[in-house]
């Protein structure tokens, strides 16, 4: 007698991440110019300056991996990751009522919460850049049409943050209907972000008040 076939499994896709580039290049130059002062402070600096000077690291390193490093999306089939400089959330896709993007990209759940995707900035400049090389496609420059006279660079015509909000909001509409996007929102505060510049706010505020 043959066994009842098994249903077969869906495939499991890797999550697609989204984070900013310019972002990332700001917090490396600014980790690099932070070391550089507070460890010559650490180095050369005589009575209290060297415990103010790393109390002062404690503080500024983790902000500005927070708010530079940190900042990242997740996204695949079932879920939407969200990593804030201060919080994680992890909202399955039936959860999500709207993605869009303003002046800021922002998710919209179903029970009325808004989450800012720190991860996804919006450049007025570069909208107005795509909207340009739209007006010259629309108006038939023959110079920028592909073949088929098809716009040549049809993603130049959309800004990179919009770009991404369009992919999330598809992945948001194809997940209606499945019985793995299911779930509840939830929400992990970044404590090993908050711990050190609290204890570093702390050390300072008593270093400079003995000082």
């Amino acid at each position: 007698m043959k066994s009842p076939q098994q249903p077969t499994a869906e495939p499991v896709y890797a999550d697609r991440a989204y984070r900013s580039i310019s972002g990332i290049a700001a917090g490396v130059l600014l980790l690099a110019l932070t070391g550089w002062i507070g460890g010559d402070a650490l180095v050369r600096g005589e009575g209290l300056t060297p415990w103010i000077a790393l109390a002062g690291l404690l503080v500024l390193v983790p902000l500005i991996v927070a708010f530079t490093l940190r900042p990242a999306v997740f996204a695949n089939d079932d879920r939407l990751r969200i990593r804030n400089p201060f919080r994680t959330i992890v909202l399955p896709w039936q959860t999500v009522s709207d993605v869009r993007a303003a002046y800021s990209s922002e998710v919209f759940t179903e029970d009325g919460a808004k989450y800012q995707l720190w991860a996804v900035p919006v450049s007025l400049r570069q909208r107005k850049t795509a909207a340009r090389r739209r007006s010259r496609a629309a108006a038939g420059d023959s110079s920028r049409l592909g073949p088929g006279g098809a716009p040549a660079g049809g993603a130049s015509h959309v800004a990179p943050g919009d770009r991404t909000i369009a992919e999330l909001r598809e992945l948001s509409e194809q997940a209606a209907h499945r019985p793995t996007a299911k779930g509840e929102p939830q929400v992990r505060w970044a404590y090993e972000i908050a711990g050190p510049v609290v204890v570093g706010a702390l050390a300072l505020v008593v270093l400079l008040a003995v000082g």
